[in-house]
């Protein structure tokens, strides 16, 4: 009897954690505990967005552009103990992709956006250097305009918002916001991201675990006509002539996005939240 209390409390104080996460401008949760359709045992079909009100419901398989039909697919891996029994998808070099051409377009060009990511990086391929990306809504061309965030191929990690004016892949319109800590192979991370609001330049900002302090920022000139489009995780865009050549390994358990930059209080408090809900340690 004192065994099923203990079990009883601990996860309602989990669900308690998971109900003070900001829900306020909330366009997207992924989570690999919730939503995730698989097939032929743990290979995943899609994962669906609890976030019901919102344009961008499914991601989901990709089939185009691939020489073999599913081997983009991600794989459930379930009651990680890492993460105090929550569900994972382990990507490798895979993506799964929503649809929605316009739903992400607003972000960039002066709304504003935060995100929030657990991951564990793997061994990064290095196919194309130090871009190994874990999502990324970019246009396929002519500038790639769009968010996306990714490692280096000795998993520092980044994050950028493309404008759409250059090319270039990073440069004053495409910043390259860095970590200079590399991440460890074997060990779950909380990565956020931020973009203020404004239509003229505005405040790139990336976290590590603390929500309280950026780990490194960067201006970013905002191009109120730029054109992002559809939204992939485990990849950098619906990159149907290459998939799989900027993308990322590694697991990831939960992904939200806001189509607002949130407080310093909101990040500092979600972050928190996350972090005791995953059981993620500091350092």
């Amino acid at each position: 009897m004192k065994k099923m209390f203990l079990i009883v409390a601990f996860l309602s104080i989990g669900s308690v954690y998971a109900q003070k996460i900001v829900q306020n401008n909330l366009i997207v949760d992924l989570n690999a505990d919730k939503g995730v359709v698989t097939s032929e045992g743990d290979l995943v079909e899609k994962w669906q967005n609890q976030v019901a009100s919102f344009a961008a419901k499914d991601f989901s398989r990709r089939d185009e552009g691939r020489k073999v039909a599913g081997s983009g697919r991600p794989r459930l891996v379930k009651n990680v103990a890492g993460l105090k029994g929550h569900n994972t998808l382990a990507f490798k070099q895979q993506e799964l992709l929503n649809m929605d051409e316009d739903a992400f377009d607003h972000l960039i060009t002066g709304g504003g956006y935060t995100w929030f990511c657990v991951l564990k990086p793997g061994k990064q391929p290095g196919e194309l250097k130090d871009v190994n990306c874990f999502f990324g809504n970019l246009r396929n061309g002519p500038n790639n305009e769009g968010f996306w965030g990714g490692f280096a191929d000795d998993n520092s990690f980044w994050m950028s918002s493309r404008n759409a004016v250059t090319f270039g892949r990073w440069d004053k319109n495409n910043p390259y916001v860095s970590s200079k800590e590399i991440l460890k192979q074997d060990q779950y991370y909380l990565i956020m991201g931020r973009m203020d609001k404004g239509t003229d330049t505005v405040t790139l900002s990336l976290y590590l675990n603390d929500g309280a302090t950026p780990i490194a920022t960067s201006p970013f000139p905002v191009n109120t006509k730029a054109n992002s489009s559809r939204m992939a995780v485990g990849q950098e865009r619906d990159a149907i002539e290459h998939p799989g050549r900027e993308s990322f390994v590694g697991e990831m358990a939960r992904f939200l996005i806001y189509d607002r930059p949130l407080t310093d209080k909101e990040m500092a408090k979600s972050a928190k939240q996350l972090m005791v809900y995953y059981g993620i340690k500091a350092k």
